[in-house]
């Protein structure tokens, strides 16, 4: 399976997040974090932000993530 990795403006546009709010998600420890891609470069593993964006949108409609893993079983 290849890996995606996005940069900031996709995963911006992905979350509809700012990216001062991006970042200090990942302070809180409520996001995912970046991975180094260089000096001055970082992206985020694409499989990471849908997950956070599934997880969101099950929080927003009152399901669990534990009985979201059990409803896909």
């Amino acid at each position: 399976m290849a890996r995606v990795i996005l940069k900031l403006p996709l995963v911006k546009a992905q979350t509809g997040l700012p990216r001062s709010s991006i970042y200090l998600k990942i302070a809180e420890g409520t996001f995912p974090n970046s991975i180094s891609l260089g000096a001055r470069a970082v992206g985020w593993l694409e499989e990471d932000i849908q997950a956070w964006i599934e997880d969101r949108i099950r929080q927003s409609r009152g399901v669990s993530s534990a009985t979201a893993k059990c409803e896909a079983n």
